[in-house]
């Protein structure tokens, strides 16, 4: 079994992230996208829920996986590896950083705010960035 969770981290931006404020992903026509809901998620739910939980949970949604489904669809979801958060829309495109805490479970900071300057400086904490959307 794969798993895209991480402890005591903080992934940053992706340092070719083109905005410098923090955004809410828009729609995109009448459809919710991967960053809309994970971002929901997040934003209403800070530390409930670790990495696993947030890309399964995006990816049932948009492949209408139901409750009665989950938990073998989960199983076959995590039975190859998985994109983790640092891939996500949210750290790559929306200025969004992703803290890991003790347990797993993860909160979202925007790149502009106290606390998200507060983690990058954090030396108890694991440091990386979302992932680059261009080759160098």
């Amino acid at each position: 079994m794969h798993t895209t969770n991480y402890i005591d981290t903080f992934i940053a931006v992706a340092e070719d992230c083109p905005i410098s404020t923090a955004e809410i992903p828009p729609l995109k026509g009448d459809s919710k996208t991967i960053a809309n809901l994970q971002f929901e998620k997040l934003i209403e739910h800070p530390y409930q829920y670790t990495s696993d939980d947030i890309i399964f949970g995006a990816y049932a949604a948009k492949n209408g996986i139901t409750k009665h489904e989950m938990e073998e669809e989960r199983a076959k979801f995590f039975s190859k590896g998985q994109a983790c958060m640092r891939s996500s829309p949210l750290t790559k495109r929306y200025g969004w950083g992703v803290h890991s805490n003790a347990e797993g479970k993860i909160a979202i900071f925007p790149m502009e705010s106290g606390e998200y300057q507060q983690m990058t400086g954090d030396q108890s904490l694991k440091q990386t960035r979302g992932m680059r959307s261009k080759r160098a």
